[in-house]
Formats: structure tokens, sequence, C-alpha cells
């Protein structure tokens, strides 16, 4: 447990050596990367996993504007200094990579490297991201819009975490195709939008994994992670001196051939403009048939291509 000088911060950390940080999505804690965390680990380096604000061990503040990117970073760069480290590299997925990306921009001499799963950079919008996701929302069920409205979709997904997390992963897992989701109207509920999920296990998760995961959701419930869908407008506010800015530091990227955030929430081009916009880009990986949640889906493929990333970088 780390005390951030904010919130009480659970880290999970294997190994010794150059530190490599991990941090996860929604629905998601620092377990998602446990694959990760010992191939990271075995090769030499210092691999830590937090819980972030809002998730798991970590604390989860009452006030919904304290979930913000802003505040996040404040927690990881209070783990840097709390492990005596003026860099690391940084690995993020989901709101993880977000998370990463806006790190990258607003303390580039406190990250030696970033490798994003999934979620590509992009400059930020013209408009608040709500602009965007209103109109679509008029016509379709879209989980950005559910999840606005402070204690709804919290109480439907808490009322059955274990249902909820079996078919939001496997929607965003290769072997479904999430966007499918938008087939349905406006005004239901994210469960009645999802599809049914085949029994536990799959190929590419345990039930003991799941266990794992789906515990700590049973203890704390969702809002903590819902908060940050609450903030994308606050932190579209907050990240106005960055709206020219690209991304200076050494860059790896990967992602799913289905992954749900490629196709659909990134852009016409992403790869285009990811491309455009980080200077240091040295690597792009498609790994074919993953989706979303390629860490679990294809752990051999993603340990390898972080391996690679971290033995091409001068980290003395």
């Amino acid at each position: 447990m780390l005390d951030t000088g904010d919130i009480r911060m659970h880290v999970a950390e294997q190994g010794q050596g150059y530190p490599v940080i991990f941090c996860h999505g929604f629905p998601h804690t620092w377990f998602m990367w446990h694959h990760q965390l010992d191939a990271v680990a075995a090769a030499g380096y210092r691999a830590i996993a937090p819980d972030l604000r809002g998730y798991g061990r970590t604390e989860i503040p009452d006030n919904v504007e304290s979930y913000t990117n802003e505040a996040v970073i404040g927690d990881l760069l209070a783990l840097l200094d709390d492990i005596g480290a003026e860099r690391a590299v940084f690995v993020g997925l989901d709101f993880g990579a977000q998370l990463v990306w806006e790190l990258a921009l607003r303390a580039p001499e406190r990250v030696a490297a970033v490798a994003v799963l999934n979620n590509p950079f992009s400059p930020r919008p013209p408009r608040p991201p709500s602009a965007f996701w209103t109109k679509a929302a008029e016509r379709h069920f879209l989980h950005l819009s559910y999840f606005q409205p402070p204690g709804v979709a919290d109480a439907e997904l808490a009322a059955d975490p274990r249902g909820f997390l079996a078919r939001v992963y496997y929607s965003l897992s290769g072997e479904y195709h999430y966007l499918d989701t938008w087939k349905n109207p406006p005004g239901i509920g994210y469960l009645d939008a999802l599809p049914q999920a085949p029994a536990l296990p799959w190929p590419w998760l345990s039930q003991e994994e799941f266990d794992i995961l789906a515990a700590d959701f049973e203890q704390t419930g969702f809002t903590g992670g819902l908060n940050w869908y609450r903030n994308l407008d606050r932190n579209w506010e907050l990240t106005a001196d960055y709206a020219e800015a690209k991304v200076s530091v050494p860059t790896y990227f990967l992602y799913g051939e289905n992954d749900p955030d490629m196709e659909g929430f990134s852009g016409r081009d992403p790869l285009a403009t990811l491309r455009a916009n980080v200077v240091d880009l040295r690597e792009v990986v498609e790994i074919p048939g993953a989706g979303h949640l390629v860490q679990l889906e294809r752990p051999d493929a993603v340990n390898s291509f972080l391996l690679g990333a971290l033995k091409g970088l001068d980290l003395s």
C-alpha cells in the first residue's frame, strides 16, 4: 500500500530492476496484467501494476471530480517517487492507455517509453467528447452515454457483478463483435445490450482468473470505475494546453485485429493519426484474431512485444 498524498493506493509488484508500470482500464484491476508481470519480472525488470484509484484495494474517493487523468497521473508520479525512480516505462490499455498518453504529454521527463495496447493516441478534439457521444446515443445504445448519470449504471452492474463481467469481457474479446451492441435501442440497460457469455472456462480465461477479478468488484461495486467515464469532458477541459502537442517519448503500439476501440472509437484511420502525432513511434504490431483484452487473449504475443520493446531501449 502506498500513500500518494491524496489516496491510499494498492500496488502489485514482482521482480527487481528498471521499473515497468502497467495501467489497467475498465472494468479491470491490476490482475489483468498478471501474465505480463511474470514475464517482465523474469526478464530482469521490476514489474509494477497498481489498482488505479477507484479500483480493487485502492481507495475509492466519493467525489466524482477526483477521477480526472490529472489526479491519477499524480498517483503515478507519487509511485515513482516512492520507489525512488526518476523514470519508468509505462504500459497502458483502455483508460490506462489514455492515462499513459496524457502522462507522456504532462511529464515526459518521467517517462522512459510507453507501450500502449489497443487505444491509439489522437489529438485533443475541437469539442468535448460528450458532443460526439450524445448525438450517437440518440440513435442507439451507447455505454459512454449510459454511464453518465450517477447511480444508474452503478446499481445495475453492482446487482450482478459476475454476470456483467462475464458478458463484458466476452463481448470485448476477439470472439464477439462488440459494436453489435449498437444495434440495441437507447433507453435500455447495459446487461440488456451485452450478449450472453459462454460458460467458463474460456480458452483465454480460466475460472480461477475470473474469480479473482470478480471478487474485487463484488466488494467494491463499479462506481469508482464509472467515475472515470464521468470525467471525460473534464479531462478535455484540463488538457487545453496540450491541444497541439505531440507525443515525443519512445512509443510502441500493439492492437488486436478485432479490437472494438480501433474499429469504432478511434477515428476513421487510427494508425495514420497515431503516426502523425507520435514523434518517436518505433513499432506497430497487429495481433490476428485478438480483441480488446489482448493481454489475456494472447499473452505470449503481448509478452514478446513488451520484452522486445524493453530490450530495444537504453534504460541505463
